[in-house]
């Protein structure tokens, strides 16, 4: 509790505890907290109120109308409420020359290259003609059985140049293709097989002995 002494001289002098003095520094402190907000607040209420203002005069203000360049305002017509404003096409409409004209040049013609010429076609050789049955006798070299007559005949010409009975049986009708070329005939086997010995040593062919 606070003391209160009187003096002689009329002076009042007060004394507080510990307590007393930190109640009074916290009561002190919410009043200036409390002042500081209500401040605050009132700062915010004006500041809003001067935007509003602010934002009024704005809406207030009447616009400029918009002019074009190198146009007199007064014949500017300015546009109704209903009718949508298009500035591109009022734009070209005052200044049609001012537009680019661009001229299509006509695409250069791609000419086909010509084909190229027909290939010259080669001229079936003439088939050479070989004997297509030898000598009389039942027994016969067989030299060799191609596919090709062309290779055959070549073989059977360059054994009648060496002179050798040579001759090309062509295969009969509904048989294989297959042109054998052979020697003789011989009446006699040992004749044959004679021929096929020599054969073999001169030519280094193997002829097979066989009868007809």
């Amino acid at each position: 509790m606070a003391e209160l002494t009187h003096d002689e001289d009329g002076f009042h002098e007060i004394q507080l505890s510990g307590k007393q003095i930190v109640f009074l520094f916290m009561a002190t402190t919410v009043v200036l907290v409390s002042i500081f907000l209500c401040g605050v607040m009132v700062g915010r209420g004006v500041r809003a109120q001067q935007m509003d203002g602010a934002d009024e005069i704005v809406a207030t203000t009447p616009s400029a109308p918009v002019t074009q360049a190198g146009t007199d305002p007064a014949t500017v017509t300015p546009p109704t409420p209903d009718e949508p404003v298009r500035y591109d096409e009022t734009l070209r409409s005052a200044n049609p020359s001012k537009e680019p004209s661009v001229s299509r040049q006509p695409e250069p013609q791609v000419q086909a290259a010509p084909p190229p010429p027909p290939a010259p076609q080669k001229s079936p050789e003439p088939e050479v003609a070989v004997p297509t049955t030898g000598r009389p006798g039942p027994w016969v070299l067989q030299v060799t059985a191609v596919q090709n007559r062309a290779s055959a005949t070549q073989i059977v010409k360059r054994l009648i140049d060496k002179g050798h009975p040579a001759f090309l049986q062509t295969p009969a009708p509904g048989t294989p293709v297959i042109y054998r070329v052979r020697l003789g005939g011989f009446r006699d086997r040992r004749e044959a097989e004679n021929l096929a010995e020599r054969l073999q040593k001169e030519e280094q062919l193997t002829p097979v002995v066989t009868k007809r």
